[in-house]
């Protein structure tokens, strides 16, 4: 009887230290899921995520790693070009019009072909850079943001929108893939390298709206020579990726499909209504950001503001954007709901868009600056989402592909859309309305999104 009573309680006593030693593996996951949430805040997905390196990859990124400086050169040049063809485009957008006799609908499809094709783009992104690798589809993509930077310059209608469909086909390429190599470059210094790299994206983005009329003025060759300008940043940026592409040697260092542990299957972020939820998030946010980028000069110089003047203003917009980009994000990844930043972000965008509908040119610094912030910290709340809402990295790596491609396709729609209501009406009070619309719309969905769940 004492036997069996003593065996029994042996028994209890290896459950209870199997269940303890369960707990403590779950608290330690669960642990490093709060650890990966604070860092997510400047982190984002790597789009090659699902897939280790083969033996050749591991030394050729071994011998890159060799050369810190070159690589960082490379990305930080790399990242000035990410938005400088969208931004230096924008006040110029009167004068191409007036040059090809464009409506406001079609000169709306300057900016909205390059948005089209950054969703379409960030499609055939991770699989190129599987195929090649990516310092090689990096440096192909800085190569064709040259050529279609001066395709927008030949005088032809059509050259101009076929440019627009090379830059954002290229932008695309290098949205997906930096974070990805920093990712797969810099694992313990990644949030650290992704500030750079985000840093230095915005950098150039406020650099070529600041300079693109005085620009047009000091090459004295018109908004051509000031939109072709930005094709020597792009081969500067090629030329330094350069040694990184011969080393490598084309090895993507990814070429082995990892195969999920215990044969789980992966999930179908498709069929996922939260997946859904983060998607129109991005989607919607990114439809507002882009109308911003296309027509905020034109709203102010429309309203009296000289062009110089509203470009300035414009590059304040881009610059202020790194407050909310860097501070939204890291509250995000310390709370367990984002509600109410989702609120946060979403009412400073529609104080901005409203104040732009009642006194555009009299407060228009404090517009851009209530705009810059909400704008900033809408994309990184939207990309920390991806994170937060993923259960692991293959499902993150799939929710930013998915969220990427159909947010920047509902994107391109935005620009598009308010040049025509423009066109239709001769004012921008309606354009603006509809976009306090898609604000209210983030607002509903974003709320969905911002729960604590996981895909």
């Amino acid at each position: 009887m004492g036997t069996e009573t003593r065996t029994e309680e042996q028994g209890s006593t290896l459950v209870d230290a199997e269940g303890s030693a369960r707990a403590l593996v779950d608290a330690e996951r669960s642990a490093r899921v709060l650890v990966d949430a604070e860092r997510s805040a400047r982190v984002l997905v790597d789009a090659e995520a699902g897939v280790r390196r083969s033996a050749e990859g591991v030394a050729a990124r071994r011998a890159l790693l060799a050369h810190p400086a070159v690589l960082l050169v490379g990305i930080v040049l790399a990242s000035l070009n990410m938005r400088v063809a969208l931004a230096s485009v924008a006040p110029l957008v009167g004068e191409v019009s007036d040059a090809f006799g464009l409506s406001a609908t079609a000169s709306s499809l300057v900016t909205s072909v390059p948005v089209l094709f950054l969703g379409l783009g960030a499609l055939m992104a991770p699989w190129l850079g599987r195929r090649f690798g990516a310092e090689r589809v990096l440096f192909a993509a800085l190569l064709l943001l040259g050529v279609g930077i001066l395709a927008r310059v030949l005088p032809s209608v059509y050259a101009l929108y076929g440019g627009g469909i090379l830059v954002g086909t290229a932008i695309a390429l290098l949205n997906v893939l930096m974070p990805g190599l920093i990712k797969r470059d810099f694992p313990d210094r990644a949030a650290s390298m992704t500030s750079v790299y985000t840093g230095a994206m915005i950098a150039g983005a406020t650099v070529a709206a600041a300079a693109a009329v005085p620009l047009e003025k000091a090459l004295g060759g018109g908004w051509e020579a000031s939109l072709g300008f930005w094709s020597l940043l792009a081969a500067v940026a090629a030329l330094a990726w350069l040694p990184q592409v011969l080393i490598a040697r084309g090895r993507t260092g990814h070429e082995v499909r990892a195969v999920p542990a215990g044969g789980a299957r992966p999930v179908s972020v498709w069929r996922s209504a939260l997946a859904w939820q983060v998607t129109l998030f991005m989607g919607l946010q990114s439809l507002w950001s882009y109308v911003l980028i296309a027509w905020m000069p034109t709203i102010f110089t429309d309203h009296g503001m000289s062009r110089s003047t509203a470009g300035v203003i414009f590059a304040f917009n881009n610059l202020i954007q790194v407050a909310g980009a860097f501070a939204v994000p890291l509250l995000a990844g310390r709370m367990r709901s984002q509600r109410p930043l989702i609120v946060l972000v979403t009412t400073l965008v529609a104080a901005g868009y409203a104040g732009l509908m009642v006194a555009p040119v009299e407060g228009a610094w404090l517009w851009s600056a209530v705009l810059g912030v909400g704008q900033g910290g809408a994309v990184g709340l939207a990309l920390t989402l991806i994170v937060l809402r993923a259960g692991d990295a293959v499902t993150a790596a799939r929710l930013s592909g998915m969220a990427q491609t159909v947010g920047y396709l509902m994107a391109a729609a935005g620009p598009l859309a308010a040049g025509a209501l423009h066109q239709a009406t001769g004012s921008w009070t309606l354009p603006i309305c509809v976009v306090l619309a898609v604000c209210a719309a983030a607002l509903a969905v974003g709320l969905l999104a911002a729960r604590n769940r996981t895909v």
